[in-house]
């Protein structure tokens, strides 16, 4: 009897625990939310990892032994890779951002603070190795049983002999090469560049030396056979250095001139040929090399596939300051002149880039000779089958600059090839707007030409062009392009090994195209368009640039109709219907395989499921879960996968959208809704929205925990009309809600941001149905904004209005009404709605005197209006902080007027500017 009441005690005392309700989300709920950044899966597929990264806080590493069924976690470490033996995992141990935290508060200087340390994690042991100040290191890839790293030097106050030498970014640092099956540790001191070979146990690195023993040079180390060559002895600067895959070669650059030159004209190419020594085997002034010219320092070294070739970089000789005039006597002025081909704002962004721009050069190694292939005139190269071709393809846009400020994409380019060995260039297309690029055999360029639809190749070895298709054919095209310009190709699938067929999508099906042009192109999956199901390649194969036919392929599948997507698998051999795997009401992510099993993992997402990660074989047919990242989402009001809606719009079209409903859901209640589009997003139906502190837009999870409806629809453009447009999409769409009865018509709110932020501020000026609306980095006014600068990248906007996304396809003295029509600052006296706006000053996409033209024109008016300006920050806010304060204040401004929620003391008075350090208002 005694233990019958201690029991029902225990009981009684349990019930709240067990029968605790779910409460709403909060945004410091959405901050604490976990992402998986970070996914591999070890080579033998017995291994996998994770690593779980919330909005704010350290990220865990969770490794997965998948036979043992055993977890094992790191805390505060992120940047995980394995071993290719599968014996390891390497990792960094980042401070925990509340030790960091407390440091700062206490004034640490900068180098007192912790530093990362790298992880070494022996899986069969089952201990970890730590390096403390970790600077940098690196893993081989293919190859296993070494890591090399570097760390920061230890700072000491104690006085020292000042002749002796210290580790610094200038001397170099001390390199640790760890042989991880013997557990032992060799040191080569002040090194400045090191790299490994991706296919061979070899290391290359560059040291200042140590005044004693260790020669500064280049040295070449076997790791395997402990054999150490030094390739190059000078006391020198080195940069580029560069191994062929097997390391039987290496290359790199080497300082001619004085060490403390800084003007780059210097430099000379090194080179080894797998025996001896390695030589200077090209510099300025040598045949090859044009006159004026050097050989330039930022340009990777690349070697041919098979071949004895060397590709680097030249340039023209740096120019050097006249440092006999102070910079106080030098006028500062930028002159743009209407007939340069880069606008002025836009050299001025890429002026580092173009002062470091190097043109393409080659060393035959077995003629001893220098090919210079590209110049100013033909700026792009690209090679050919890997180096290894007799031609290179050389593309310009050069002459097409200047009509690229209006036209945007796609590009004009004229298009060579040069001879590899004499660098005679062979001009083969002028002002064609197409992306071209050459087959992975290297027996065909290939083109998709934007003006006819049309893919296109070209035989090198024949020398004879072929139109592959045409759109009485094969659509090519982006069937749904809604854009004023020129419809962009589906992307290749890609190319059949040795370049026997060329693979294609059309918006459904995968087809199979004859380079050459012998065949009519074949349907290789058959049923795409008959079923709205479209095909798409999944890419296991990371190891070579082509697909092969001999062995299965597999694809990923979407229903147009259901929304829902499968995996397939398929023989490209022949035309068929491809062979279901698995599938369902959901979107799964793209499969990661290991590289010698046939272990895959992968994920799988609903609104309501978090996309964690599943293992299975290639089979799909039975998988087991692995990752759990959010477990704490079962104690929170959660809404229920969306609703796709159809109705139509004003102008006849069926239109689809999506309506997530809250939590615990009724439909003879009534709720608040929020409105919240962009352009289309009903293929989005089984997404999982991750839950955080956005930075531009409100989360789905966090509003509908609340107690909101939440309506995305879709938008279907007329050219010249994109605010008539989104008005007869979208209002027909809410009043088909507000018809089912569930829906309070009174507390609607409407939220987007940048074309979003637009769309709602036309809106605004159309309708007095939203009781309040939050735009976000709106343009409102199309004619300031036509000629305005997008400050980020220096590109004049004409461009957007006359072919792309803001679709009024025309210019302003061409459609002067168009543009009046679509600002809604030129009808803001019909505004009823509050409108919350945010607008950052240093937004290098919209500028954000749009917003202050939309809030003084309010404010002017005497509108409810409030502006937030994120100071420093750019589109969208970055900084979690300012991030996280978007989110509460949107969500104050709704919640006061959609919900009849108090008025913040922001709302109500403002923050002054004398009052910013201090109150935040809330």
């Amino acid at each position: 009897m005694k233990r019958y009441i201690i029991l029902l005690q225990l009981a009684v005392f349990l019930q709240p625990v067990l029968s605790q309700p779910q409460k709403p989300l909060t945004i410091d709920d959405l901050a604490k939310w976990n992402r998986i950044t970070e996914k591999i899966i070890s080579d033998d597929g017995e291994l996998a990892g994770f690593v779980m990264e919330p909005w704010e806080g350290d990220p865990l590493i969770e490794l997965h032994e998948i036979k043992k069924d055993k977890t094992i976690t790191f805390r505060s470490a992120s940047g995980i890779a394995f071993t290719a033996d599968s014996k390891f995992l390497t990792f960094t141990i980042k401070p925990p951002l509340e030790e960091t935290r407390i440091l700062k508060l206490k004034k640490t200087k900068k180098e007192d603070m912790p530093l990362n340390m790298l992880g070494i994690y022996d899986i069969s042991k089952m201990t970890t190795d730590t390096v403390r100040r970790l600077k940098s290191f690196k893993l081989p890839v293919k190859w296993s049983g070494w890591i090399a790293w570097q760390c920061e030097p230890v700072n000491t106050t104690e006085e020292k002999d000042k002749t002796t030498r210290k580790e610094s970014e200038e001397n170099g640092y001390h390199l640790c090469i760890r042989n991880l099956s013997e557990g032992t540790t060799d040191t080569i001191r002040f090194v400045t560049e090191y790299v490994l070979a991706q296919e061979a146990p070899v290391l290359l690195c560059s040291t200042t030396g140590d005044g004693k023993d260790l020669l500064p040079g280049v040295i070449m180390i076997n790791l395997e056979k402990k054999i150490r060559n030094e390739l190059f002895l000078k006391d020198a600067k080195y940069k580029q250095l560069s191994l062929s895959k097997k390391a039987d070669q290496a290359a790199f650059l080497v300082s001619s001139g004085d060490k403390k030159d800084k003007t780059g004209n210097n430099w000379s190419l090194c080179y080894w040929n797998g025996s001896g020594k390695a030589i200077i085997v090209t510099e300025k002034g040598n045949p090859g090399i044009p006159a004026g010219w050097i050989i330039n320092e930022n340009c990777p070294l690349t070697f041919g596939e098979k071949s004895r070739r060397l590709f680097f970089g030249t340039s023209p000789e740096y120019k050097i300051k006249d440092t006999t005039v102070l910079d106080e006597e030098r006028p500062d002025v930028d002159i743009w002149h209407y007939a340069e081909g880069k606008m002025h704002t836009v050299q001025v962004i890429d002026k580092d880039r173009d002062l470091e721009r190097t043109y393409s050069a080659v060393y035959h190694d077995d003629l001893n000779r220098t090919v210079q292939l590209g110049n100013k005139d033909m700026p792009i190269v690209q090679l050919i089958d890997k180096g290894d071709a007799a031609k290179v393809l050389a593309l310009s846009n050069v002459p097409y600059e200047l009509e690229a400020m209006w036209e945007s994409s796609p590009e004009r380019y004229d298009m060579w090839l040069i001879d590899i060995v004499s660098g005679t260039p062979e001009k083969l297309k002028t002002n064609i707007r197409a992306d071209i690029k050459p087959s992975p055999a290297g027996k065909y360029i290939y083109w998709y030409n934007y003006t006819d639809s049309s893919f296109y190749s070209f035989d090198i070895k024949a020398k004879k062009e072929y139109r592959l298709t045409n759109p009485g054919t094969i659509v090519c095209y982006n069937e749904l392009n809604d854009v004023p310009n020129l419809a962009p190709p589906y992307p290749p699938a890609g190319w059949l090994k040795d370049d026997n067929a060329f693979l294609v999508y059309d918006r459904y099906d995968i087809w199979s195209l004859d380079p050459a042009a012998g065949r009519q192109p074949v349907n290789l999956t058959m049923n795409g368009r008959k079923s709205s199901v479209t095909y798409r390649l999944i890419d296991l194969d990371y190891d070579n640039e082509y697909i092969d036919p001999s062995e299965k392929q597999y694809l990923s599948a979407f229903n147009e109709v259901s929304k829902g997507s499968t995996f397939y698998r398929i023989d490209l051999r022949r035309p068929g219907n491809p062979e279901l795997l698995t599938g369902g009401n959901y979107s799964p992510g793209t499969p990661v395989k290991a590289r010698k099993a046939d272990a895959v993992i992968f994920t799988k997402e609903t609104f309501e499921l978090f996309p964690d990660y599943e293992i299975s074989d290639l089979s799909f047919s039975k998988s087991k879960r692995l990752t759990e990242a959010n477990p704490q989402q079962k104690d929170f009001l959660w809404g229920n996968n969306p609703e796709l809606l159809t109705w139509l719009s004003l102008d006849g079209k069926e239109i689809k959208g999506l309506l997530y409903k809250p939590a615990g859901f009724d439909p003879s209640k009534k709720y608040p809704m929020i409105v919240n589009f962009y352009e289309k997003s009903s293929d989005e139906m089984y997404r999982h929205r991750i839950p955080e502190p956005h930075r531009s837009t409100i989360d789905y999870h966090y509003y509908t925990s609340n107690g909101y409806l939440v309506f995305n629809p879709d938008v279907h453009y007329i050219e010249g009309y994109p605010g008539q447009s989104a008005y007869n999409c979208v209002m027909p769409g809410v009043m088909h809600l507000i018809g089912k009865g569930f829906v309070d018509e009174k507390h609607i709110g409407a939220q987007g941001h940048s074309w979003g932020g637009y769309q709602v501020a036309y809106l605004a000026t159309r309708t007095d149905l939203f009781a309040a609306i939050e735009s976000g980095a709106p343009v409102v006014n199309m004619y300031s904004a036509y000629g305005g600068i997008r400050w980020e990248t220096g590109l004049n906007r004409s461009f957007q209005y006359e072919h792309e996304q803001s679709r009024i396809g025309a210019t302003i003295w061409e459609a002067p009404h168009l543009y009046w029509e679509n600002s809604p600052l030129f009808a803001i006296e019909k505004v009823t709605s509050p409108i919350l706006i945010m607008a950052n000053d240093k937004d290098g996409h919209v500028p954000w005197w749009q917003g202050i033209e939309f809030f003084v024109a309010l404010r002017r008016l005497g509108k409810p209006s409030w502006l937030l300006n994120y100071t420093g920050e750019p589109h969208w806010p970055l900084k979690l902080p300012n991030k996280k304060d978007f989110q509460i204040r949107m969500s104050q401004f709704f919640g006061h007027y959609l919900k009849g929620e108090p008025m913040p003391r922001w709302m109500k008075e403002g923050v002054p500017a004398t009052e910013k350090e201090f109150t935040l208002g809330y």
